[in-house]
């Protein structure tokens, strides 16, 4: 039976203690405030897939779906933190200890030097699979952009956050939208924002002393949730709230991002990757809470 057939169930058994950063069949309680309304997205059918309470600094920072099959992440889902849109410099790039065969920790580490990478590599990438794939870089899903505080920003630079994007998306389309979407959120989301990006997989696979070793995306695709936002926005923003989507292809070309509501993105998701009818991204659609009154806030810039 499907992993994602029996999450319902699996979502309702909590676990009775908190876990901090560790790879999990089932959701902790500090892993679900990630996500809007404590609710993964629904209705998706995969293999060999893992929740990754991503934890850096004694932390949790975002929650990853990751596939140990084909090493990529399905999607990372995070909180937007308002930003300047400063990168983070001289972060080692780090992998998921809780995926190795044996760990004395929960937290992502920065990759050791000489082989024993081979200790861990069976179930996630490793910064080898990486070396000579010229045709693609490695791209973050949780964007260090999205986030304000030093260690969320670190947080981002684990190869469990990151797919093999074409250059030409990875440096100019997709960086654009997100630059694009952070600035949108600053300026007119109030409460919190939810992110949801992932991506949907081609059959083709990065090719490492002749073993499959990464499968490559042939879509990126994202979408927020803000149920608490400016109701002066101007009009040509105000549309895309509460929620927004978009996606681009991920080849040199043909690449420019379309943007859509969440509802188009599931049923354009629904024809092109492994989900089923049900697949939902945000519970309720993220409708936001019957509210009689709409209040004047000063924008943030």
């Amino acid at each position: 039976m499907a992993f994602w057939a029996q999450i319902g169930s699996l979502l309702v058994i909590l676990m009775s203690a908190a876990v901090r950063g560790r790879v999990e069949k089932e959701l902790s309680p500090e892993c679900r405030e990630f996500l809007y309304r404590g609710t993964p997205p629904t209705g998706l059918e995969h293999r060999s897939v893992q929740f990754i309470c991503q934890c850096y600094n004694k932390k949790p920072r975002y929650v990853t779906l990751y596939n140990t099959e084909d090493h990529i992440p399905i999607y990372s889902a995070y909180i937007f933190k308002r930003s300047d849109g400063e990168k983070c410099v001289d972060v080692p790039w780090m992998y998921e200890p809780q995926l190795s065969t044996s760990s004395d920790t929960d937290e992502m580490q920065p990759f050791p030097s000489g082989y024993m990478h081979m200790n861990f590599e069976d179930a996630q990438a490793v910064l080898d699979d990486y070396t000579n794939a010229i045709l693609y870089e490695r791209g973050t899903l949780n964007p260090d952009e999205h986030q304000d505080e030093p260690d969320d920003k670190a947080s981002t630079y684990t190869l469990t956050n990151v797919v093999p994007m074409v250059p030409d998306l990875n440096n100019r389309v997709w960086n654009t939208q997100e630059h694009i979407i952070r600035k949108r959120l600053n300026n007119y989301c109030h409460g919190t924002a939810y992110i949801v990006t992932g991506i949907t997989t081609s059959g083709k696979m990065i090719r490492r002393e002749n073993m499959k070793r990464i499968a490559v995306p042939t879509y990126l695709w994202s979408a927020y949730c803000c149920d608490d936002y400016d109701h002066n926005t101007p009009y040509n923003e105000r549309y895309r709230f509460p929620s927004f989507a978009h996606y681009g292809l991920n080849e040199e070309e043909n690449n420019g991002v379309v943007e859509m509501s969440v509802q188009k993105l599931e049923e354009f998701l629904k024809k092109t990757t492994f989900v089923n009818q049900n697949f939902q991204i945000f519970a309720g659609d993220c409708v936001p809470p019957a509210s009689g009154r709409i209040e004047l806030r000063n924008i943030k810039v």
